[in-house]
């Protein structure tokens, strides 16, 4: 099952997908709430120039707390069984000629693919590109 969450650019908060259409394989048209079942919900053009939505896919993935990593979030390098911080935060995005594989950009712009132990294992959630872009600045 592929989960997805839908950041709405003019309301700037998160939202979960209620409903997407699809043309050609791609998204195209959304319906988002804030509980995935149509309260407080919005719809508009998905993804793609004029879009209200950027939908960003689930990973398969956890952090050291156990919560969902989402393409789109900011993770915090560290050392699970201490939680103690190591490196510097990064964007997790999705390569497509990475084999499918997540990525990680890191400070140098080199992006790096990650298995899912090493990843889900040695990493905390700290936020997400749209709420928190402060996360990254001294990165760059």
């Amino acid at each position: 099952m592929i989960k997805l969450r839908a950041w709405d650019k003019v309301q700037n908060k998160m939202l979960l997908p209620d409903n997407i259409e699809l043309i050609n394989g791609q998204a195209y048209w959304a319906e988002a709430s804030t509980d995935g079942n149509g309260s407080y919900s919005n719809d508009g053009k998905a993804d793609g120039i004029g879009a209200l939505f950027e939908l960003e896919q689930f990973t398969g993935l956890t952090d050291v707390s156990g919560k969902d990593i989402y393409e789109g979030d900011v993770l915090q390098p560290v050392i699970s069984y201490t939680k103690r911080n190591i490196g510097k935060p990064f964007e997790v995005k999705k390569g497509n000629y990475v084999y499918g594989k997540w990525i990680a950009k890191d400070v140098s712009s080199k992006e790096f693919g990650v298995d899912g132990y090493y990843f889900s294992n040695e990493m905390r959630l700290i936020g997400n590109i749209h709420n928190n872009p402060e996360l990254l600045e001294d990165n760059e």
